[in-house]
């Protein structure tokens, strides 16, 4: 259970991570509630996950999750620049998570 709470952490830091781009500085009302509700759901879910997890393995998995996920809706959605260095980086970021999730 502490592993879905994490993953669904995670996901709702990719959520709050493009609806602050799209709130531009927090001018515009919606996005900015949305990121408000999405971060604020992410971090109760990381906590509940780490009553049971490490905090070294939760933390890493969230943030690694968060900055792929990020990656990912930029490239695909606001079509940022997927060149092979960043795609490289980010399968080191995903080779991370693995080890670490295998490791625990």
């Amino acid at each position: 259970m502490a592993w879905i709470l994490l993953i669904l952490a995670g996901l709702l830091e990719i959520v709050w991570a493009y609806t602050m781009k799209l709130s531009l500085g927090f001018s515009k009302p919606i996005p900015t509630a949305v990121t408000l509700v999405a971060m604020i759901a992410s971090f109760a879910l990381l906590s509940m996950s780490m009553k049971t997890l490490p905090l070294g393995t939760a933390y890493t998995v969230w943030t690694g999750i968060g900055a792929v996920g990020a990656f990912l809706v930029g490239v695909l959605v606001l079509g940022e620049s997927a060149s092979a260095m960043r795609i490289a980086a980010a399968a080191l970021i995903v080779g991370g998570l693995v080890l670490m999730k295998m490791s625990s």
